[in-house]
């Protein structure tokens, strides 16, 4: 890779695995509050986006030519994500954690796979090789999964939430005039109607305490807008491909927080996922 490649794809890379470290800590601010999942994520997109929105309009507005040019692949980007949390969310309810965390991240290789038909990437030996060795990481770090008394519509909610994350990235990649800041913002404000709409069918409008208040403020200002800020602007100068294999840094630094922070144990077979998930994203994107 010449200097001047290298010197535009680092701070991509740099800002996609932050983004994906923040979301990390997504588990520890939703253990400290009390409402219902569907509630948190209605209040995080509502928070992130308004902030994103109110930076974009301080810095002189979204540039209207481009976001008509890509306006497609921005509405349809925004409303995967928000059905993507709505799914997911819905899974976490009908199965254990751990089997819908499993099916879930069935998203990231599924873009791997495809990636030669949707984003026109090259497939190559080593990016299968990388792609089996973080599936097996993920398998490990789900922990022990229940295979009795599974729920039928819960593995459905599952596949769907695995299809939407891969979607996510997909019409991400379609996203390359738009700034990440602006997509960041437009994205997260079409994904508050679609969370919106969900929670009013459900749960009902959240009422907070006041010990809500501080983690509701980090979840949805850092760990969304920020985050998403940064998610979005890696995402379009990195391949797709690159972009699954990384983002499997999502769930290892959220089992790692959660020992660090929250005092959960960490058994050997997942410390072993950790190390395959990590060695595995490093040993497809680092050249020979």
């Amino acid at each position: 890779m010449e200097n001047h490649d290298r010197d535009k794809i680092l701070p991509a890379y740099g800002m996609y695995i932050l983004a994906l470290l923040i979301f990390g800590t997504n588990g520890i601010l939703v253990s400290h509050i009390s409402l219902a999942s569907s509630q948190i994520v209605l209040l995080r997109t509502l928070i992130g986006g308004t902030l994103l929105t109110c930076l974009v309009l301080i810095g002189g507005g979204f540039d209207r030519d481009n976001v008509r040019r890509e306006w497609l692949p921005l509405l349809l980007g925004g409303t995967v994500l928000g059905l993507n949390w709505v799914s997911l969310f819905e899974a976490y309810r009908s199965l254990n954690v751990s089997l819908a965390t499993l099916i879930y991240y069935v998203g990231p290789i599924l873009i791997l796979l495809l990636s030669p038909i949707l984003l026109r990437e090259k497939l190559t030996g080593r990016k299968i090789a990388a792609g089996m060795i973080v599936a097996i990481g993920v398998i490990c770090i789900s922990g022990s999964i229940a295979v009795t008394g599974m729920n039928p519509g819960g593995l459905l909610t599952a596949a769907v939430s695995a299809v939407l994350y891969a979607a996510v990235i997909y019409f991400n990649k379609q996203i390359t005039l738009t700034s990440g800041l602006q997509t960041a913002a437009i994205e997260l404000d079409v994904a508050v109607f679609v969370t919106l709409v969900y929670t009013l069918c459900t749960s009902g409008l959240p009422h907070m305490t006041g010990k809500d208040i501080p983690y509701i403020a980090a979840i949805g200002l850092i760990n969304t807008g920020l985050a998403y800020l940064l998610y979005f602007s890696g995402l379009q100068r990195i391949s797709g491909q690159s972009a699954a294999l990384i983002s499997y840094l999502d769930p290892v630094s959220a089992l790692c927080f959660s020992a660090l922070l929250l005092h959960e144990v960490m058994t050997p077979v997942q410390v072993l996922g950790a190390v395959l998930i990590i060695g595995g994203a490093m040993f497809g994107e680092i050249k020979r």
